[in-house]
């Protein structure tokens, strides 16, 4: 059974729940499978010997998840042996026409939108809520080796996460 965390977050004020335990720095990132905008399956091992900066959010199309995206794809292309990947359960068809209207060339999109396991081996699966199956906002930089160097949980869905900590943990 999957725990719940009543209240870990907020949306616009609203106590939110979420599915799964709370990662903390030094945890082993927790493998995964979902699928790129070309509909292949992708792991936590299809980036092996890269550090990951990995952005969970609801929605590109909400306008939080829009500012975050562009920013990490326009301030991350010069970091060495860095992968930006941006998690939500939008369809890939939708990440891949969204990347493309917005020019975003430095960010990988993957999709959780086949199962919720992603969303709860992360802590971020939003099980209660006009939000209910989507992912919180949250960012987890991976180590090459597999370890949490930063996680955030944004309290409230509707902020931004500390992108000058994220930078710094990337280039850590």
């Amino acid at each position: 059974m999957v725990m719940t965390r009543t209240g870990a977050i907020t949306l616009k004020g609203t106590p939110t729940d979420l599915a799964g335990p709370e990662l903390k720095v030094g945890d082993a990132a927790p493998d995964f499978m979902l699928q790129n905008n070309a509909l292949e399956d992708v792991s936590l091992d299809s980036f092996a010997e890269k550090t990951l900066i990995i952005a969970t959010v609801p929605s590109l199309d909400t306008p939080v998840c829009h500012a975050e995206t562009k920013k990490f794809n326009e301030q991350t292309p010069d970091l060495a042996n860095v992968e930006v990947l941006v998690v939500s359960t939008d369809l890939p068809f939708g990440q891949k026409r969204w990347c493309g209207s917005e020019g975003v060339e430095n960010v990988t999109t993957l999709s959780a939108h086949r199962s919720a396991k992603f969303g709860e081996d992360y802590g971020v699966l939003i099980s209660s809520g006009p939000f209910n199956c989507c992912l919180a906002r949250a960012i987890f930089v991976v180590n090459p080796e597999g370890k949490m160097t930063y996680v955030e949980y944004v309290k409230e869905v509707a902020e931004h996460p500390n992108y000058d900590a994220v930078l710094a943990a990337a280039k850590g």
